[in-house]
């Protein structure tokens, strides 16, 4: 991610200036997660900050929202969502206007996430973005990076749907429940299966 993308956040504009670990996290690079000094405080206050939204959701939903706007600065407005949410980073997720999020939502590792607008998120999506090393030592060593994903507007994934690294949805598509998305989809077309596939295109897209 370049700053022009991270203009919109100045947090994670600060740390891309001075942390060597967040820009080769949000950069694509080769990055020993477990050895920085940055990236687990990170994670554990983004989990934490989860944890109790998960708690207050249906007893204080104002502190919530508020949890919530505080944890994503990326987030738009007239999202909706329900609990549990689960986010290793809340910096770098851009999540678009009026985009719906079900229980279970799941996003792990770093760099761009980018969810469009006007999206339907059904219950236990995963997005996943790390890729550790092939190479044995290298992966005992615990070297990792992080590919971003992209989910364009008005995307509707059914239930169970996991998401890989590196992976692009195209505007209007529809993934079907308990899909796999290896590769990118292109837009206005339903996909489905493990490893996910197109079926056919959406009719009046």
């Amino acid at each position: 991610m370049d700053d022009v993308a991270a203009a919109d956040e100045p947090r994670l504009r600060e740390l891309l200036a001075e942390d060597e670990d967040v820009r080769a996290l949000f950069a694509g690079e080769w990055i020993r997660y477990r050895a920085s000094q940055t990236l687990p405080a990170l994670t554990w206050e983004a989990q934490s900050a989860c944890a109790r939204i998960n708690r207050i959701f249906f007893d204080d939903p104002d502190e919530a929202q508020r949890l919530f706007a505080e944890l994503v600065p990326g987030a738009g407005s007239g999202i909706d969502s329900r609990p549990p949410i689960n986010l290793d980073y809340g910096i770098g997720l851009t999540i678009g206007d009026r985009t719906f999020i079900n229980k279970d939502f799941l996003v792990v590792g770093g760099g761009r996430v980018t969810i469009g607008p006007d999206c339907l998120i059904g219950p236990r999506c995963s997005i996943y973005t790390p890729n550790h090393a092939e190479d044995v030592e290298r992966r005992r060593a615990g070297w990792e990076r992080a590919s971003a994903v992209t989910i364009g507007a008005g995307v509707w994934l059914g239930g169970s749907v996991t998401i890989l690294p590196g992976v692009t949805i195209g505007d209007d598509a529809i993934i079907g429940a308990g899909s796999v998305v290896t590769r990118d989809i292109p837009a206005g077309v339903l996909a489905v299966g493990n490893p996910c596939r197109v079926v056919r295109k959406i009719a009046g897209v």
